[in-house]
């Protein structure tokens, strides 16, 4: 192809000139003639690139060097690199070209003095305008001067040959010599806060949802993953933020006397929000407008001069497409053991999907050595190959964990080789990750401290679902279980147990059992207790409300919840909110000062509506469970409200989950503890109030129905669930549940003690029966013959049916 024009500034540009400057240069002249806030810039074709390599003939040099050419060797494709780049450094730029440069920068700068300018690449197919080469070659910044930019030019020709580039056109079919590189010059902007944007969440792709990155100094720091950034999350539809994760910037980027400098920031200001509230949302409105404008969702650079915003580049994300396709086939998990990644589906049921590994122990055995941030979900084992520069890349085997401070391009071809990877560096916007998506590679990112905590050669297993490093080859389910097997139960529990359609939950507290109970035959937590984890964070948390310390708060609890849905992914965990009453919360710390001292705290001021007079104490669960679930990734997790009174408190939670972003959804169900008589009586209207299912707290229901205190030993004969009301009571919330579509369970011991209630339980039609871990067994034993007898008298009476010819009267 003949290019007429050498160069194109940014205002002639539209994405019908992608073939002359790449899609870099293109978007920018897009977002130019859109009157997006964009540095000015102009473009040095790739028509120049071709006249320049057949002016020094060097197009045999690659044709010569390529052909043949081994791409996984990485010594022999090192060299060839060398000897291509070193041939273009050396090549002689016409006269001509180099005036046409040199003109072209004195109009960007005009009669001033010479400006910094970023001189970045923008490759392009010839035949395949279409193509990606993203991140594959260099970009260099704060060039000054007409004839640094010719050489900065000339540079970016060279990284056209980097030993990532090759590999990549090799590996995808691309003649070297139909892949041009345009170079944009463009007026650099000394950024006081720089980042990354997605106008698409990249880890949930949930479309409402904007992800944007920052840092403080130039947005190199973000893009290369060099610290981990902060994270705020914008919802869409309600215009307003919904998470904000702020991390300690250690150092930074900046231009000091001409040149890039490593800056140290004091701890105070590292620690600091980089963004304010006001900035994120501007930024959010700038990215649904250049997202309304190419009509696809977008990876946007942005940077801060100022307070003033400007958009750097924006791109589509090439990754958002391929995972969403996998979400509408089934909830899709990737393992990896030495071979890379492999897909495995789970079923909707949440049947076992488990990668069985030779000499493997089972995870309730397994010793966690290291977190971090899940940033390619799946489970890979292998051994320890720490990767310090791209030059040691040529050690990576296949099969090997790669484990470095942070990628960069050129290690993609050992990235390749990995089993998984873990960096010390790096948010879900950096090289590590948006890769490791691409590829399916598991991959866990801003751990700290993997590259002096992992040793070379140790065998590890990498669960980059949850975030977590286990010491060893660890067996890993990665899907929930609910059916056994003959080779082994559910959990990998090694015994038989029934199969029944009854679910069978378990009820927990101690995170510290999670692993240990989720590996018995269970279909996930049907209570899960929070007094335990406010015990462990000791404080009141109005104390700590009142110290400024909310964050402390929730990111305590979400560290907890977070282990405990890690240990059943995908099997549901149903966290009970906290229902610690007046007498429980005094013994906390500062907690005499705020709880009133009650005669009768079980029927005092507790549960639901505890949460209606204190909402700023019972927002910070919910922003816990936000957290667990949108930044840890843990669909699993639902909520459960105890103690509800009145029909008027639902409504008040519900409104306060809208206040917080948190819907019910598919994966996100909000169930009710009926435990007082009066949500017995007024079920039909409660199910209409919009819950996704109720659990019977069968010991409340008992002792508030036969008025009996379930700890008075004198009475203690006469507690029993079996009493004819209590069970009339259950009868009537399972069948009201039932005719709403409303799931119905019980937590309590009595399904496992008294074979005849969990045949009563069956009968009336609940929909699951959660019990302590001792007990699952039995229960589902009790539950399985239970259904099984019923199905014997249904079908005993419809022969009955058939044989009379009456069929009217038969189930």
């Amino acid at each position: 192809m003949i290019f007429l024009e050498r160069i194109l500034w940014f205002d002639q540009l539209d994405k019908s000139r992608i073939a002359e400057v790449g899609g870099k240069g293109a978007n920018l002249g897009e977002m130019t003639g859109a009157g997006l806030p964009v540095p000015n810039g102009f473009c040095v074709t790739s028509g120049v690139y071709f006249e320049f390599i057949k002016h020094n003939r060097i197009d045999k040099v690659i044709r010569e060097h390529a052909q043949g050419l081994d791409v996984t060797n990485n010594r022999e494709l090192n060299e060839v690199s060398e000897i291509i780049k070193g041939r273009i450094l050396a090549g002689e730029i016409p006269e001509e070209i180099r005036k046409t440069i040199k003109e072209s920068y004195g109009k960007l700068k005009g009669e001033g003095k010479d400006i910094y300018v970023a001189v970045r690449s923008s490759a392009t197919a010839e035949d395949l305008p279409e193509a990606s080469f993203a991140g594959q070659q260099a970009s260099f910044l704060n060039i000054i001067g007409e004839g640094e930019v010719v050489q900065a030019v000339k540079e970016c020709w060279a990284s056209l040959f980097e030993a990532r580039a090759i590999y990549y056109r090799q590996e995808n079919g691309f003649d070297h010599m139909k892949v041009g590189l345009c170079a944009v010059v463009q007026e650099m902007v000394q950024s006081e806060i720089a980042g990354v944007m997605f106008s698409v969440d990249p880890i949930s792709c949930r479309r409402d949802l904007i992800s944007i990155e920052a840092a403080f100094g130039l947005g190199e720091i973000v893009v290369s993953g060099s610290t981990t950034p902060d994270n705020y999350v914008v919802s869409k539809k309600a215009g307003r933020i919904v998470k904000k994760d702020v991390a300690v910037q250690d150092w930074m980027i900046e231009k000091v006397d001409g040149k890039n400098v490593h800056t140290d920031l004091e701890k105070e200001r590292g620690g600091k929000q980089k963004l304010s509230d006001g900035q994120i949302m501007e930024l959010a409105r700038m990215g649904m407008k250049i997202e309304e404008h190419y009509k696809k969702p977008q990876d946007i650079e942005w940077a801060y001069v100022e307070e003033k915003l400007y958009i750097v580049q924006s791109r589509p994300i090439t990754t958002l497409k391929k995972i969403i396709e996998e979400e509408g086939e089934g909830n899709t998990a990737m393992v990896s053991e030495g071979k890379g990644a492999q897909g495995m589906k789970s079923s909707e049921e949440g049947k076992v999907q488990t990668k069985t590994q030779g000499g493997a122990m089972n995870i309730e055995n397994a010793k966690m050595i290291l977190r971090g941030l899940g940033a390619a979900p799946g489970v890979g084992s292998g051994k320890v190959r720490l990767v310090p520069s791209p030059r040691d890349t040529e050690k990576m085997e296949k099969g090997e964990v790669l484990v470095t401070e942070m990628t960069t391009p050129d290690f993609v071809p050992a990235m390749k080789k990995a089993s998984a990877i873990v960096t010390d560096t790096g948010g879900m916007t950096c090289h590590a990750a948006i890769v490791s998506r691409e590829m399916g590679i598991p991959c866990i990112v801003g751990s700290k401290t993997a590259t002096k905590e992992l040793k070379e050669g140790q065998m590890v297993t990498v669960d980059a679902t949850h975030g977590m490093v286990y010491e060893g080859k660890v067996e890993i389910a990665q899907a929930g279980q609910t059916e056994a097997k003959e080779a082994g139960g559910i959990g990998g529990a090694a015994f038989l147990v029934p199969i029944t359609g009854t679910k069978i939950y378990v009820n927990l507290a101690e995170v510290d059992f999670a692993q240990k109970t989720a590996a018995k035959p269970c279909d996930g937590v049907g209570l899960f207790r929070a007094e335990f984890m406010m015990a462990d964070i000791g404080e009141h948390p109005r104390k700590m409300i009142d110290e400024g310390r909310q964050q402390e708060f929730i990111d305590k609890l979400a560290g907890k919840i977070r282990e405990m849905c890690a240990a059943f992914y995908p099997r549901p965990v149903v966290y009970r909110a906290n229902d610690f009453k007046t007498n429980e919360y005094r013994n906390l710390k500062g907690g005499e000062k705020y709880e009133p001292a009650e005669a009768n705290p079980m029927m005092g001021y507790r549960g639901c509506a505890r949460y209606i007079r204190e909402p700023e104490v019972f927002k910070m669960e919910l922003m816990a469970i936000r957290k667990v679930r949108e930044e840890f990734g843990m669909k699993n997790l639902w909520l459960m409200i105890p103690f509800v009174r009145r029909i008027g408190e639902i409504r008040a939670i519900r409104d306060m989950l809208h206040d917080v972003e948190i819907h019910r959804t598919r994966d996100f169900k909000l169930w009710i503890m009926v435990e007082v008589p009066s949500t017995v009586l007024l079920i039909d209207e409660i199910c209409g109030e919009g819950i996704d299912g109720v659990s019977i707290g069968s010991n409340d229901l008992t002792q508030l129905i036969l008025g009996i205190d379930r700890d008075n030993s004198t009475m203690a004969d006469a507690f029993d669930e079996r009493n004819h009301a209590v069970l009339k009571a259950i009868e009537t919330v399972v069948k009201t549940c039932a005719k709403h579509g409303v799931t119905c369970s019980i937590c309590g011991q009595a399904p496992s003690v008294y074979p005849e209630f969990a045949e009563k339980l069956v009968e009336f039609g609940v929909t699951s029966i959660s019990v302590n871990p001792d007990a699952i067994e039995s229960t589902r034993r009790n539950v399985a013959s239970a259904e099984k007898k019923i199905m014997m008298r249904r079908l005993a009476k419809l022969s009955e049916g058939l044989e009379h010819g009456n069929l009217e009267h038969s189930d």
